[in-house]
């Protein structure tokens, strides 16, 4: 028999609503698009072009490549990835970490694509010449973020496959090693891809060391505080100071003790992804 449905219901498609950083990501890569539609030559100028970076210093393309695109379907299924995995992502991280791992990770793929047109290799170049465009570095970058925070959750390889995304992202970051080193040439810049996924990798495990470092620091200032605000709350118990004169130090010992068990489940806090960590990346 089928349960009554409530007239309350609602049913959502996707991570939900858009958040802020993602939608104004989503915002200026249409803006870069229709751009390109009215000015197709503006491609040379805002595309990645290494040969321009270093003999030009056209300093500005690692940034300004991320939000021109080839054409419509590749705008809009790299917009769609945005959409469904950077949303959880910054409303997870906050906006300020959000949108500063989106460019990590985007121009750290930039660089590592004009690193990979330096070297002895058959299609170094070819691509030394060739004008990159997309974001799709920058969501590779999402791509392993997504795994490394929500390991089991389903992707769909092809829209039919389901497998868990930390194993989705082992099948595309070794197809994108395998095509960077074989020169394919597909016109897919294989080598961005991966540089998105090394460079969110790196900047990952180096906010999480350097957070580790901060709330190292700050337990000593913590154990103070914590001794200090027992002695007080000590204090304020005048039953304490005169029915019992060893209650006062028990008080005090007790309300450190739990002081330092409060400490002690601060400095286990390592991770990017718990409370304490999204707190200190939002600052």
């Amino acid at each position: 028999m089928r349960p009554p449905s409530s007239p309350h219901a609602t049913y959502t498609f996707g991570p939900g609503r858009l958040t802020p950083a993602v939608k104004a990501l989503i915002i200026a890569n249409v803006a870069g698009y229709l751009a390109t539609m009215v000015a197709p030559s503006i491609q040379l100028s805002l595309g990645l072009i290494p040969a321009a970076v270093i003999e030009r210093f056209w300093f500005w393309q690692p940034v300004t490549y991320m939000f021109q695109h080839g054409g419509l379907f590749h705008l809009l299924f790299n917009m769609l990835a945005l959409w469904m995995f950077g949303v959880e992502l910054e409303r997870l991280w906050g906006t300020r970490f959000f949108a500063r791992y989106y460019f990590v990770a985007g121009v750290g793929a930039a660089l590592t694509t004009i690193v990979a047109s330096l070297l002895p290799l058959g299609f170094a170049d070819a691509l030394y010449g060739s004008v990159t465009v997309g974001a799709s570095g920058a969501i590779y970058g999402l791509l392993l973020a997504y795994a490394l925070t929500y390991p089991n959750r389903p992707i769909y390889l092809y829209m039919v496959f389901p497998i868990p995304a930390k194993v989705f992202v082992l099948i595309i970051g070794a197809i994108s090693f395998l095509s960077s080193i074989s020169g394919s040439a597909s016109g897919v810049a294989h080598a961005t891809h991966l540089g998105g996924i090394a460079a969110g990798y790196l900047y990952l495990v180096w906010r999480r060391g350097a957070l580790g470092t901060q709330v190292r620091s700050q337990i000593p200032a913590l154990a103070v505080e914590q001794a200090a605000e027992a002695v007080r709350r000590s204090r304020r118990r005048p039953q304490q100071r005169y029915e019992s004169p060893g209650s006062l130090n028990q008080g005090v010992g007790t309300n450190y003790r739990h002081g330092l068990v409060w400490i002690t489940k601060l400095s286990l806090a390592r991770s990017d992804y718990n409370p304490v960590v999204r707190r200190a990346c939002r600052r």
